[in-house]
């Protein structure tokens, strides 16, 4: 008697082989489970009433969900404003960093130059700093500038990033040498071979560095909470729920903070949802060639 094709399969299937593959799954669900919890959880309390969210006994879904708190928190503190702030800081930033590393990452991985190399390991230098060692140059040079009182000052200091410049540089050095060289023969200069050439190829890198920015520059806090103190309108939204939370120091307001948290989280995992096919991809196609 012929066997079909999955008796065949099945019988190819070793023991310990399956046995890997189910511990394997087990340990992914088991992790997915433990970071989409703490959002799940997020989600849930916002929609909690105040006697809810403080029980003793802890509640993992309202009663009855307080759709209101979404709407409350608007008529507390100016949350609109700390949004269109925080897309203006982001979005610009995230343009800036594109446009910087893009060009920085061409130049570095296609175009021969004397002291190419140890410029770029001065570039990869800087990412070995913490970021808190800048903070008193950077305001010090704000406030010369006399950037203080605008969003220059929170733009401006991010407008160029290491890891960007390394990320587009490593997807850059992928790209066939030939290829530019026959743009090169036929008289394209360098703008134009990034324009018409370059651009076009690193499309899924530039994604991965456009999520990684925009969701850094989002939840930026440090930085903003420094320049904006004493510039409430310019506060962006990691800031404005901060001081939500001081606002509604109280029992009885813990759940609007919980919704101001999910007012700042909620656009970032639509974003990344979106762009994950980018981002993902992005990753496995840049290469760690010769530094």
């Amino acid at each position: 008697m012929v066997m079909n094709d999955f008796e065949v399969r099945r019988k190819k299937i070793k023991p310990k082989k399956l046995f890997l593959t189910i511990l394997k799954y087990t340990v992914l669900l088991i992790g997915a489970f433990c970071m989409v919890l703490p959002f799940f959880w997020m989600i849930s309390a916002s929609l909690m009433t105040p006697e809810e969210l403080i029980s003793d006994t802890p509640r993992w879904l309202p009663e009855v969900p307080q759709w209101q708190n979404y709407l409350e928190v608007p008529k507390r503190v100016p949350i609109l404003k700390y949004y269109k702030n925080s897309l203006i800081t982001a979005g610009i930033s995230t343009l800036l960093v594109l446009l910087t590393s893009s060009l920085a990452g061409y130049a570095f991985a296609k175009i021969k130059f004397r002291g190419r190399r140890q410029l770029f390991r001065l570039v990869l230098a800087t990412m070995m700093f913490p970021v808190f060692i800048f903070l008193i140059p950077n305001f010090y040079l704000m406030k010369q500038l006399g950037w203080i009182s605008n969003y220059l000052s929170l733009i401006v200091p991010f407008a160029v990033s290491g890891y960007g410049i390394f990320l587009i540089r490593q997807f850059v050095m992928s790209i066939p040498d030939d290829l530019i060289d026959s743009a090169r023969i036929d008289g394209a200069g360098e703008l134009k071979i990034y324009w018409r050439i370059i651009l076009p190829i690193i499309k899924p890198a530039m994604a991965t560095l456009a999520t990684l920015t925009f969701i850094s520059m989002w939840n930026s806090f440090l930085w903003p909470l420094i320049v904006t103190s004493s510039f409430p309108e310019l506060m962006t939204l990691p800031v404005g729920v901060s001081r939500l939370s001081l606002s509604f120091s109280s029992a009885e307001n813990q759940h609007l903070i919980v919704t101001g948290l999910v007012y700042q989280v909620v656009p970032m995992v639509v974003l990344f949802l979106y762009l994950q096919k980018n981002y993902i991809k992005g990753f496995m196609l840049s290469g760690f060639g010769d530094l």
